[in-house]
């Protein structure tokens, strides 16, 4: 089984250089990882470069896939494009396990198609690592995208990949989905995360917006609606 890596930026130039080689230099076995797909939606701070320039430089095993912004748009085209049986959705901020290949494949052989890593952030803030703690727990309210997901290439087929109305909450809705048809997995192994946006806007500020935007959505908000509030508070 070979794995596609994909990865949606947009102007990541400070972490995809250091996000490539940490892929490459931490697997279980050489040959699992196929390709690592980069898909840009319209960087401008020079990111296409530096995914060109290390893919010269290790035979051209990462790709730059140009996409129209929105990250449910860029992980799809992704995916349309990807050769590995295995998908591999990681956010360009994010370092996955050492042998984080390994991991997923196991999963994939006992028959878990879907899944996850726990997750911690680069931040000894005690809710941050609190939060942390939390994805330990079988549970959709403690899953996100920070914490990369892996799915087979025909599940993601099955269920239509990411839903495209989301510009925001899209990882999400794809693991309500999983959930749904309980074929989601959360591996003992941690993602480490930066907590760049927390130090940006403020640990308890931004956890008010990311509570407020989950519980628009558990009343039924449109995902028109958690966009307009997400870049008016957010971004």
């Amino acid at each position: 089984m070979k794995i596609s890596v994909i990865i949606p930026i947009l102007n990541e130039a400070a972490t995809i250089g250091k996000l490539l080689p940490y892929l490459i230099g931490n697997t279980y076995t050489d040959d699992t990882i196929v390709e690592i797909l980069v898909v840009d939606g319209g960087s401008v701070d020079g990111s296409q470069k530096i995914v060109g320039e290390f893919s010269t430089k290790n035979n051209g095993i990462a790709q730059l896939i140009p996409s129209k912004k929105g990250r449910a748009k860029q992980l799809n085209a992704g995916a349309r494009v990807a050769k590995g049986e295995i998908l591999y959705f990681l956010h360009a901020d994010s370092l996955p396990p050492r042998h984080y290949d390994h991991y997923i494949i196991e999963e994939i052989k006992k028959g878990n198609e879907a899944g996850c890593f726990r997750m911690k952030f680069d931040y000894n803030h005690w809710w941050l690592q609190f939060l942390g703690w939390l994805t330990q727990f079988k549970s959709k309210r403690c899953r996100g995208g920070d914490q990369s997901q892996f799915i087979t290439a025909s599940l993601f087929k099955q269920i239509d990949g990411y839903d495209e109305s989301f510009v925001v909450y899209e990882d999400n809705d794809l693991v309500d989905r999983l959930f749904a048809i309980d074929r989601f997995v959360i591996i003992p192994e941690y993602v480490i995360t930066s907590a760049r946006r927390y130090r940006e806007i403020g640990v308890w500020r931004l956890q008010y917006h990311f509570l407020n935007i989950h519980m628009r959505r558990w009343m039924g908000a449109s995902s028109e609606n958690l966009y307009r509030y997400y870049k008016e508070k957010v971004v």
